[in-house]
């Protein structure tokens, strides 16, 4: 046997592998560590934001960003650039540790990650690298088994499931996921309170592909607390180039507000 056939018998089987995994009902751990794969990015990466927030009895606000991330080591930094009185205004992410920056005081607060910005409904943790497998485990059912369901989202095949928090820092410990059976990329996602109230809805609009990775360049987020709220947040003008170390640090995100 040649070595092409070879590397073609063996790129078949692999195929015929994924395929396999594909048809057969995964468990709901493999889905959420397979949705942590996709997403988590190997590159930097660069963009501008634009938010716009949608308020009851408000009306429509937009607001604008430049935004970098890292996630080899969980960073990103965005600062505002628009409407006047939000710009220069900023937020931090180092692994853990998160901060909002005020250019009117040049102070910075730390903060958690299920902090609003801009005063949107999206929160600092929609911005980085979410590790859905250690946030989240599957909300079991009476009889000790998971809740996993084939079903549609339109005319879209998904998984549906329910998920339950591993972790106490976490803005909402219960949560609904769709999923696309085929490339396992979320569609929705509901967000519950303790006592099982329906918080927020995520609606993932747009995805672009890096590679063999995703990242989601449009969603919506409808606050179904405070009824009539919503944000869309959309990704423009990605740039994948290697960023350097100085930029996610508080130096480098007040300098940015005071240009």
């Amino acid at each position: 046997m040649n070595k092409r056939m070879m590397v073609f018998l063996f790129l078949l089987v692999s195929v015929l592998l994924f395929a396999g995994r594909a048809l057969a009902n995964p468990e709901i751990g493999d889905i959420l560590q397979e949705i942590d794969r996709l997403t988590e990015l190997k590159q930097d990466g660069t963009a501008r934001v634009e938010i716009t927030r949608q308020k009851a009895g408000q009306g429509t606000k937009v607001y604008q960003a430049i935004y970098y991330r890292r996630d080899q080591d969980d960073s990103f930094l965005i600062v505002m650039t628009a409407p006047e009185a939000e710009k220069g205004n900023g937020y931090l992410r180092k692994g853990d540790n998160f901060w909002m920056y005020r250019r009117n005081t040049g102070t910075f607060q730390q903060i958690s990650l299920d902090k609003s910005i801009a005063g949107s409904t999206t929160l600092g943790e929609n911005f980085g690298s979410k590790k859905l497998f250690k946030m989240y485990r599957p909300l079991l059912n009476q009889d000790g088994r998971e809740q996993l369901l084939v079903t549609k989202l339109g005319e879209i095949p998904v998984y549906q499931f329910k998920l339950t928090a591993r972790v106490e820092d976490i803005s909402y410990p219960q949560a609904v996921f769709w999923v696309r059976k085929d490339n396992y990329l979320p569609l929705k996602h509901a967000s519950y309170s303790l006592n099982g109230t329906l918080m927020q809805t995520i609606y993932y609009l747009k995805y672009t592909r890096i590679e063999d990775k995703y990242l989601v360049v449009k969603y919506m987020i409808i606050d179904e607390f405070e009824k009539g709220n919503k944000t869309i947040v959309e990704v423009k003008n990605l740039s994948l180039q290697a960023l350097a170390d100085h930029i996610f640090t508080k130096e480098y995100l007040a300098s940015l507000s005071n240009n």
